[in-house]
């Protein structure tokens, strides 16, 4: 029995050798999926799934499954450059669209292959104008040349004043079906099966490999979207504008915090920002808060707003990116601080601004605003900033006041006008 166990275990150290150096004979096929609009999010994760790929020593080619609408130039054109500087096979496998960036992506592969009822085309650069168009051409044209594709073909796809006999007219953007683009030898294959595809290439594999996308991706890739990142600027400075005008800490803080953390947290997942840009924007935070408690306007509500658009452009991935953003963002602001100066004093969910409240006799309230009647037409001086409500004085009194929707700096002389109940309101006097 004890001679037996000698034997049954170089038994085994031979089986396992055989197995290693199997194994070392594998070839995978890394499948790798570019699926909705192209950003940051979806850049990182192409460049963290390439690289692991490349690193696999059984790596024996990789496909690209792609389904977009596109996205960003740029985010588009630097996945480009990591499919066309892969040292394996790739190739694109386009499952039902891969319109505008998704162009350039499909084309910078080895090999193309469509589904059925798939479609491709329609890269027109937007916003529309002529050195965009430059730009973009020519990245479609260089990259269709380097991979031996129609570059005339490829450009009308942007290019709506190129025209092509028989294929598209002038005026119209290129878009080709499975079978159109069969047809004109853009695709190299049709089908929808990953073995298939393999076959056809003669690619030896005896694994494949589906890369997942990433919760954190797929979230970053939402909120990182040029369509989603403005509007969670915009509602974080207008929640931080409306802060400002309220006292303590409410609703309007919430939101913009809640819409700035949705934002840098997506920059982070995206992997354009780190704890230094959160600093830089808690920083510029700060700064304003201290200026919301001084009067006027100065350092440190400057320095605020240098932190807060700073922060903003080290979370882009690009500036015309940040540019884009806070430009949005601006317009938007500025046309709800229009509307909260116009409808804010007749709403009455904005009490706690201009304190409204109505107290009327028939809802048991004793009026005491007759107290307050003497004061009207009378002249004083503001003591503390109107931001619309502070405090000014009247001959050795102060009052509390609000102004008519303006922002009165102190210094100025006010008259009041009217009361209502306990609001007492005043005009500056120019």
């Amino acid at each position: 029995m004890n001679r037996r166990i000698p034997i049954l275990i170089l038994i085994m150290m031979i089986l396992l050798t055989f197995q290693a150096f199997g194994s070392e004979d594998e070839n995978r096929v890394y499948v790798i999926p570019i699926k909705g609009e192209i950003g940051p999010a979806v850049q990182q994760f192409i460049q963290t799934s390439i690289n692991k790929a490349e690193m696999d020593p059984r790596t024996s080619a990789i496909i690209f499954e792609i389904d977009t609408y596109g996205g960003r130039v740029e985010s588009a054109a630097n996945i480009s450059q990591l499919i066309v500087g892969s040292k394996h096979k790739t190739i694109s496998y386009v499952n039902t669209k891969a319109e505008s960036a998704g162009v350039l992506l499909t084309i910078s592969a080895d090999n193309i292959v469509m589904a059925p009822g798939s479609t491709i085309g329609s890269a027109e650069p937007v916003p529309l104008n002529e050195k965009n168009l430059s730009y973009w051409s020519s990245e479609l044209r260089s990259i269709a040349e380097i991979k031996g594709r129609d570059p005339k073909l490829v450009a009308a796809m942007a290019d709506k004043s190129i025209e092509i006999p028989d294929v598209v007219s002038k005026d119209r953007l290129l878009n080709l079906t499975t079978q159109e683009a069969k047809s004109l030898n853009f695709t190299d294959h049709v089908s929808n099966s990953y073995e298939d595809i393999l076959q056809h290439f003669s690619v030896e594999y005896s694994d494949i490999v589906e890369v997942d996308i990433p919760t954190r991706v797929r979230i970053a890739q939402i909120f990182s979207s040029s369509y989603i990142a403005p509007l969670l600027l915009s509602i974080g400075f207008i929640g931080l504008l409306i802060e400002l005008l309220t006292p303590g800490f409410g609703v309007g803080g919430t939101i913009g915090l809640v819409a700035f953390s949705m934002y840098f947290g997506s920059s982070i997942l995206a992997g354009h920002a780190g704890w230094a840009v959160i600093i830089v924007f808690i920083a510029g935070l700060a700064l304003l808060t201290a200026e919301a408690f001084a009067p006027g306007f100065g350092v440190a509500g400057v320095g605020g707003l240098i932190c807060i658009v700073a922060s903003i452009i080290m979370s882009s991935n690009s500036l015309t990116t940040a540019i884009t953003s806070l430009l949005v963002s601006l317009v938007l602001t500025i046309i709800a601080f229009v509307l909260i100066l116009k409808y804010a004093p007749r709403n009455k969910y904005f009490d706690h601004l201009i304190l409204s409240t109505s107290e009327r006799p028939d809802l048991g309230y004793t009026s005491t605003g007759s107290k307050y009647n003497k004061y009207i037409g009378l002249e004083g001086v503001v003591k503390t900033f109107l931001r619309p409500s502070g405090t000014i004085q009247v001959e050795d009194e102060l009052l509390d006041v609000v102004s008519e929707g303006d922002f009165i700096e102190i210094g100025s002389r006010v008259k009041i006008t009217k009361v209502e109940g306990r609001r007492i309101i005043v005009r500056k006097i120019d």
